[in-house]
């Protein structure tokens, strides 16, 4: 492996810590209807436990509604169930065909305790990017022990190794941004 193999392949692993705290945010609930709020829920589809958006389609018709209609209509209560076992705090609606969640406007103390829940995920973000590059600075110091790679190769690699470090912890601080307004907004 060369120093730029370690590079790329630091870059596609930090790459993915962003991609995974995305989607993590995404799932948190703001005062508006989104998709991703309950595309990841469980529901049980004749003994296998199935995501959600595998089985049903998800709408948005309003802001604050979601109306999710399974393809197989047999399996609503089961999507019935799977909402309210599930930590949305959410009560569905089913009128046999379709099930609507209304998303109500959150409280002032609901805000804080998700933007502390944003904070937290964010903090796990940063340390995932963080540690890929303590894996890739222990890879590029092994090829110099094996005399792969010269000091000043080393050297440069290091600069820009921390040069994408810095760029995907400013990318998490500008999510984490994003999530932190989104969920403030009135």
């Amino acid at each position: 492996m060369s120093g730029e193999e370690v590079l790329l392949s630091a870059d596609t692993k930090m790459r993915k810590a962003v991609e995974v705290l995305k989607h993590e945010l995404s799932t948190i609930r703001t005062g508006r209807a989104h998709p991703g709020l309950v595309e990841h829920i469980m529901v049980d589809y004749h003994g296998t436990p199935v995501p959600l958006n595998q089985i049903a389609g998800i709408g948005i018709p309003e802001a604050r509604l979601l109306v999710i209609q399974p393809w197989d209509k047999q399996i609503l209560p089961n999507v019935e169930k799977a909402i309210l076992k599930s930590d949305l705090g959410l009560t569905p609606n089913n009128d046999g065909n379709v099930i609507r969640l209304a998303i109500p406007q959150l409280t002032e103390e609901r805000r804080s305790q998700l933007v502390k829940v944003v904070r937290k995920r964010v903090e796990d973000g940063r340390v995932a990017v963080r540690n890929v590059r303590r894996d890739a600075m222990e890879g590029l110091r092994k090829l110099k022990e094996n005399k792969e790679m010269s000091e000043d190769e080393q050297k440069r690699a290091m600069t820009r190794l921390q040069q994408l470090t810095d760029k995907f912890i400013e990318e998490v601080d500008r999510v984490a941004k994003s999530k932190e307004t989104e969920l403030l907004e009135f």
